[in-house]
């Protein structure tokens, strides 16, 4: 699977360690930066990796800031990106099931612990959207998207 990583420089630790993994499991793995720690604004990265998404050039995104708004409202502004916070497995779950999500967005403020991250990515990346009712929905915003 082709995806997209970015942070900024509270997400950057994060961001190499989902690197390193993504790539151990047979990833191709883009990465829209940073280079370091050294400070970086957010809503660059988080509307390059965006756009990658809605242009097809990858097929996921993750991203990660301190608390993992900055980047979800920046990639959020992109025409077909749903970019969803998500800190647990089950809302992971739901944020593919029933949103079909295409940015996962971690926050490094919540994630402390190790590998941590790792069943909320596997969860992201395994759970199909489940369509019906919810693409109605997802068709609303389209729309709207559309209009603007």
């Amino acid at each position: 699977m082709k995806i997209g990583i970015g942070a900024d420089h509270r997400g950057f630790k994060l961001k190499t360690r989902l690197k390193e993994y993504l790539l151990s499991n047979g990833n191709k793995v883009i990465d829209f930066g940073p280079d370091s720690e050294a400070p970086v604004d957010y809503p660059e990265i988080a509307i390059r990796v965006a756009k990658a998404v809605a242009n097809k050039k990858i097929k996921f995104g993750i991203l990660s800031c301190f608390s993992g708004q900055g980047m979800a409202i920046a990639a959020n502004k992109v025409p077909g990106i749903r970019a969803a916070i998500c800190t647990d497995k089950e809302l992971a779950y739901y944020a593919r099931a029933h949103n079909n999500a295409n940015i996962l967005v971690l926050p490094s403020r919540s994630i402390k612990r190790k590998n941590q991250w790792r069943p909320i990515v596997e969860t992201f990346f395994n759970t199909k959207f489940e369509g019906g009712r919810h693409q109605r929905r997802l068709d609303i915003i389209k729309n709207y998207e559309k209009k603007r």
